[in-house]
């Protein structure tokens, strides 16, 4: 099953700048160390949002489940990065209920498969 309305998701700024690359930010220092890494930059921050939607958009829903605002999915695969490299990241996403798009609550690396 692929993430519904994939082709609309939303990865805010706020998310990426604020959390996911924010070196000082309490639960998300070490996405940003892991992030930063692999190219991704708070002043690029489009790059890291834009990689996100297609990582959203390119695989497969692993886990769902409801949540009181609306169901909540987990999508597993490679995040095409600007080094090259092609870590492998769990995103997970929202959608509100009443809402048309699933909006980005997290990313994270998950441990390589043998």
């Amino acid at each position: 099953m692929k993430l519904p309305n994939a082709t609309l998701a939303l990865v805010e700024r706020e998310k990426v700048v604020n959390y996911l690359l924010n070196p000082s930010h309490r639960y998300g220092a070490s996405k940003a160390r892991f992030f930063e890494a692999f190219g991704f930059r708070a002043e690029q921050w489009e790059l890291l949002a834009r990689a996100l939607r297609q990582h959203g958009q390119s695989h497969d829903v692993t886990e769902m489940h409801e949540t009181g605002f609306g169901p909540r999915f987990e999508v597993e695969g490679i995040l095409v990065a600007p080094d090259g490299r092609r870590p492998l990241v769990r995103t997970v996403w929202q959608q509100d209920y009443g809402a048309q798009c699933p909006r980005l609550i997290t990313a994270y690396p998950l441990e390589e498969r043998a």
